[in-house]
């Protein structure tokens, strides 16, 4: 997986944000998820590559999807793995609300932890807190240890936690503590992307959420040196069975951050809605600026990229 597919990447987040930020603010979820798969999926096809979704996104919301075993690219050259989010906050983006991306983590076969598209309970930090995390001790144990990796009072600290009624009881934990809590609607990639990013103010994600943008978040903090541990939570029997099927034995296995991305990843995201790291699509006539970053872990290497798109289209006014 050679460093020019890694740029060639980026065109497909650029496409799926540029197709999905026709939608924000307009209130329809699965028209905004609809039109970020369909046009990832023909960017991808015209990129020379071999590549599989082995962990897709959409079966949970009933929403178009780019599926679990569906083969990209052209079929021919470098043998990729994909982890896929077209558009990680589909209410987000249909509320204008910030933090939407279209998102993408890719590795050599074998780099991504195989699962259903489940939830997972998760726990992620920065480079300054690596290795002093155990998502089997409470929420307090984490937070304490956390700030004395970071040299921090637990005041200091913001935890970012998915706004959930399943969330209440941590929620109420967290603030026992006397951190402080950045409460989320969706986009939990960004909020632990943001825990490895020096000016985002973020120290912490904790809480359950989906167990593939769990291993799409693993791989960025892969690239950017931060920590990450999760657990699968099957909700059902079907959820168990695919997951037997796919080689997970153990539910109540703790993963890591290199069993969840391993070996050689990337990374690579457009921003659709304004968010922490990545500024939002902004449309002007007859075309559009994008941000996106892209983040190889075998070099460490983080690019940042501004593109201006010039639509080959007529005025659909006149003017």
């Amino acid at each position: 997986m050679n460093r020019n597919l890694t740029l060639e990447f980026v065109r497909v987040t650029e496409a799926a944000a540029l197709a999905a930020g026709r939608w924000i603010g307009r209130g329809d979820e699965k028209a905004a998820d609809h039109a970020a798969v369909e046009s990832m999926r023909k960017t991808f096809d015209s990129i020379e590559f071999d590549g599989r979704i082995v962990i897709g996104e959409g079966e949970r919301d009933e929403a178009p999807m780019l599926y679990i075993g569906e083969k990209v690219g052209s079929g021919t050259g470098a043998k990729v793995e994909i982890a896929v989010d077209p558009l990680e906050g589909t209410t987000i983006t249909a509320t204008g609300r910030s933090e939407a991306l279209a998102v993408i983590a890719a590795s050599d076969e074998g780099g991504l932890l195989h699962a259903p598209d489940t939830y997972m309970n998760k726990i992620a930090v920065g480079p300054g807190a690596r290795g002093a995390i155990d998502i089997t001790k409470s929420p307090t144990w984490n937070i304490r240890e956390v700030a004395r990796a970071l040299k921090k009072e637990i005041d200091d600290l913001l935890v970012v936690i998915l706004d959930r009624p399943r969330h209440a009881e941590l929620i109420a934990e967290v603030r026992s503590t006397g951190a402080r809590i950045r409460l989320i609607g969706d986009g939990d990639v960004s909020a632990a992307v943001a825990t490895a990013i020096d000016d985002s103010g973020v120290d912490l994600l904790i809480g359950s959420g989906g167990a593939p943008e769990g291993v799409i978040a693993a791989a960025a903090l892969r690239c950017l040196g931060g920590d990450m541990q999760g657990v699968l939570m099957f909700r059902h029997d079907t959820e168990r069975a695919r997951a037997k099927a796919m080689g997970i034995t153990d539910e109540n296995k703790v993963y890591g951050l290199t069993d969840l991305a391993k070996g050689n990843v990337m990374f690579v995201a457009t921003g659709v809605t304004n968010g922490s790291f990545l500024s939002g699509v902004r449309y002007f006539g007859g075309g559009a600026h994008t941000h996106s970053i892209i983040m190889r872990s075998e070099t460490g290497t983080i690019r940042e990229i501004r593109a201006k798109h010039q639509f080959d289209r007529k005025p659909r006014y006149g003017w």
